[in-house]
C-alpha cells in the first residue's frame, strides 16, 4: 500500500507555486556578447527597473570581465532579494584568463548586496580548474550560506576543478555554521556530470556530502570515477537519509563498487531514481544491488531504475525481477544493452509478467548476446551463489583483479595510443589535462604516432546514434547530410564501401 508524507507534498507544491510567482530579468537565449561596460547597459537596465530581482538568467549569452563589472554594480542595489542565479552557457569564447575575474565580480556583487542565493547554475560553461578560482569566493561567500541547489554540469572541473569545489564548499559549511542567525549550509541538489573528476575529485566531493547530510539529488554522470571512488561516494551516501535521485551513470563502477553502493542502500528509504547504466557492474554487481533493493518493505518509492548496458548475464534476471517485484510507484525499468541471451530475455518478461510488473520494462534491442551464452552464465551463478566460501571469495578476487586492470590499463593511455585506437574509453583513460596535452602533440614534431586506422564503419554508426540526442546541433545535422553525400575515396580507386551504413546514418537524419 502506498503512503503519502502529506507534509513533504505540501513543501514541494509551495516551492513550485514560489517559483512560477517569482519576479526577475531574463535574457535566456539572446546570444549578446557583451564586452565592455556599454555592451552590458541593456541588462543593466532590465536590472534596475525589475522592481523585486528574485531571478537572473543570464543563458546563452556570454559576458567578459568589464560586463560583468557592470553587472555586479546593478546588484550591488538590486540584488538583494535574487534568489536565482541562472547562469549557464554563459562564457562561450572567453579566455580562460576572462572567467574567473567575471565571476569574482558577480560574487562581489552579491556579497555586497546581502544576497542569499537559493539556486546556482552555472553549467555547460567549460572554465576548468582555473574559472574555480572565481567560483571559490562566491561560493565561500555569505551568499551562498542559503544555497539549496548547485549545477555544475559539463565545466570540465579535472580533478583539480573538483578538490577546489570541494575545498570551497566545505569553507561555505563551516563559515554558515558560525556566522550568527545563520543555520549551517543545507544543500539539497549537487549536480556535476562530464567534469572528469575521476576517484580524486569524487573523494573530496564525498567528504563534503558527508559534512552536509541533507542531500536529495546526486548526478555525476561521466566522470571517470573507479570503485575507489565509487566506495567513498557510497560512504557519504549513507549519512544523506532523504536522498531521492542518484546518478552515476557512465562511470566504472564494477562489482566492487556495486558492493559499495549496495551497503548504502538501507540508508536511502527515500530513493526514487537509481542510474547505474553504462557503469560495467556485470553479473555479479547487479545481483548485489538487486539483493538490496529486494529486501522486504525497502524503497517502496522506487520510480526509475536503470541498469543498462553493464555486461549483465542471465543469472541476474531473478535478482532483478525480486527487486522490483514490490515497487509499486517503479515506471521505468531500463535494461536495455546487457548479455541476457534470448533464454534470459523470455525468463526475465515471465518473472516481470508475474509480479505485474512487464509494461515498465524499457525495450531490450540491443541486448548483446544470444542463447549460445545462456548455460555459461547460469553455470557463473550456481558457482556464486554456492555455500562454499572459497568459491565466492574467488568470484570475488577475479572481479577486483578485473577492475584493478582496467586501472592500471587507464594509467597508461597516452596521446599516441589514443589515435592509435580513439574510443571513448581509452579518451577517458587519458591522464592530465586532456585538451593541453592534444594541444602539445599537434604542436610536436615528433611524428611516430603514425597513420590512424579509423573504423570508419564503426564512427558512422556511433554518429547514427548520438545525432538523435538533444545535445547534437540542428547546424550539425545538416552538414552531416551534404557530407554522406560523397563517397569515400580509398587508395587510387574513387569508391564508397561504406554506402550502407551511409544510407542508414542520412535515413535517421531525414527522419528528425
Amino acid at each position: 500500500m502506498t503512503t503519502f508524507n502529506l507534509t513533504e507534498i505540501q513543501e514541494q507544491l509551495n516551492q513550485a507555486n514560489e517559483k512560477n510567482s517569482e519576479s526577475g530579468v531574463s535574457f535566456n537565449g539572446k546570444s549578446l556578447k557583451l564586452n565592455s561596460e556599454a555592451d552590458a547597459e541593456e541588462v543593466v537596465k532590465a536590472i534596475e527597473k525589475c522592481q523585486k530581482l528574485e531571478y537572473l538568467d543570464l543563458e546563452g549569452n556570454t559576458l567578459g570581465p568589464d560586463a560583468a563589472k557592470a553587472v555586479a554594480k546593478a546588484l550591488e542595489v538590486k540584488g538583494t532579494s535574487l534568489k536565482r542565479a541562472l547562469w549557464k552557457d554563459m562564457f562561450t569564447g572567453r579566455m580562460k584568463t576572462e572567467i574567473p575575474l567575471a565571476l569574482e565580480y558577480l560574487g562581489t556583487g552579491l556579497c555586497a548586496a546581502q544576497t542569499r542565493l537559493v539556486e546556482l547554475d552555472l553549467s555547460d560553461n567549460a572554465f576548468g580548474p582555473i574559472g574555480v578560482q572565481g567560483l571559490a569566493t562566491l561560493l565561500s561567500s555569505s551568499a551562498c550560506f542559503t544555497l539549496r541547489e548547485l549545477k555544475l554540469n559539463n565545466n570540465g572541473l579535472g580533478i583539480t576543478g573538483g578538490k577546489m569545489l570541494a575545498k570551497a564548499l566545505l569553507n561555505c559549511h563551516e563559515n554558515s555554521s558560525t556566522e550568527n542567525g545563520t543555520a549551517p549550509l543545507a544543500l539539497r541538489v549537487f549536480i556535476a556530470g562530464r567534469n572528469r573528476l575521476e576517484n580524486d575529485g569524487a573523494e573530496a566531493l564525498a567528504e563534503v556530502f558527508t559534512k552536509l547530510t541533507t542531500l536529495e539529488e546526486i548526478s555525476m554522470p561521466q566522470n571517470g570515477i573507479y570503485h575507489k571512488g565509487v566506495a567513498a561516494l557510497a560512504q557519504a551516501l549513507s549519512v544523506n537519509p532523504r536522498l531521492k535521485i542518484l546518478n552515476l551513470n557512465d562511470n566504472t563502477v564494477g562489482p566492487e563498487g556495486a558492493r559499495a553502493l549496495a551497503k548504502s542502500l538501507p540508508n536511502l528509504p527515500e530513493l526514487e531514481k537509481l542510474n547505474l547504466g553504462d557503469c560495467l557492474l556485470k553479473t555479479r554487481g547487479a545481483s548485489v544491488l538487486a539483493e538490496a533493493l529486494a529486501k522486504e518493505g525497502a524503497h517502496r518509492n522506487l520510480m526509475e531504475l536503470n541498469l543498462s548496458f553493464n555486461e549483465i548475464g542471465a543469472a541476474s534476471v531473478n535478482a532483478i525481477a525480486a527487486a522490483v517485484a514490490d515497487k509499486q510507484e517503479l515506471a521505468s525499468l531500463v535494461l536495455d544493452g546487457n548479455v541476457f541471451g534470448s533464454k534470459g530475455r523470455e525468463n526475465l518478461k515471465g518473472a516481470l509478467t508475474a509480479s505485474q510488473k512487464l509494461s515498465v520494462l524499457g525495450s531490450l534491442e540491443e541486448d548483446e548476446s544470444e542463447s549460445e551464452g545462456d548455460s555459461e552464465s547460469a553455470d557463473e551463478t550456481e558457482s556464486d551463489d554456492s555455500d562454499d566460501e572459497g568459491k565466492t571469495s574467488e568470484a570475488e578476487k577475479k572481479d577486483d583483479q578485473e577492475t584493478l586492470k582496467v586501472e592500471k590499463d587507464q594509467r597508461n593511455v597516452t596521446v599516441q595510443g589514443f589515435l592509435k585506437n580513439p574510443t571513448a574509453e581509452n579518451l577517458l583513460r587519458l591522464q592530465g589535462d586532456k585538451v593541453q596535452l592534444f594541444l602539445e602533440h599537434a604542436k610536436s614534431e615528433d611524428k611516430t604516432a603514425g597513420r590512424i586506422d579509423w573504423n570508419l564503419e564503426g564512427c558512422f554508426k556511433a554518429l547514427e546514434k548520438i545525432s538523435t540526442k538533444d545535445y547534437f546541433l540542428t547546424e550539425t545535422r545538416d552538414a552531416l547530410k551534404v557530407f554522406i553525400e560523397l563517397p569515400i575515396k580509398t587508395g587510387k580507386v574513387r569508391v564508397d564501401p561504406f554506402q550502407k551504413v551511409k544510407a542508414s546514418l542520412k535515413k535517421v537524419l531525414d527522419q528528425i
